[in-house]
């Protein structure tokens, strides 16, 4: 199984939860997201290729895309979008009535 393959996985079931969150009327807040994704994305690439540098982190080269930023694939980045999109959607579903935060 390639890195894209199982992050499809978790990136289809983090898509449910986004279709659902805004289906009952209760959408995450898009521009927070966009901001949190930005930050995160760029603390990854930093220590996502300290990491991979410094060989605490491997990945087999036959199951990569082989598109990288620094050393890291891209394929590594896909856990920080799931989690910026997840965590806001739950969120906004789980909140109690009149307790949006």
């Amino acid at each position: 199984m390639t890195y894209w393959a199982l992050n499809a996985f978790f990136l289809g079931a983090v898509a449910v939860v986004v279709i659902v969150a805004i289906a009952t009327r209760k959408p995450p807040r898009w521009l927070a997201m966009l901001a949190s994704a930005a930050i995160l994305l760029i603390v990854s690439a930093v220590f996502d290729n300290i990491m991979i540098g410094i060989g605490l982190v491997g990945y087999d080269r036959s199951l990569i895309s082989g598109v990288f930023v620094g050393v890291a694939p891209v394929e590594d980045f896909a856990y920080a979008v799931a989690a910026v999109v997840l965590l806001p959607s739950l969120w906004a579903l789980l909140a109690r009535k009149g307790n949006r935060a």
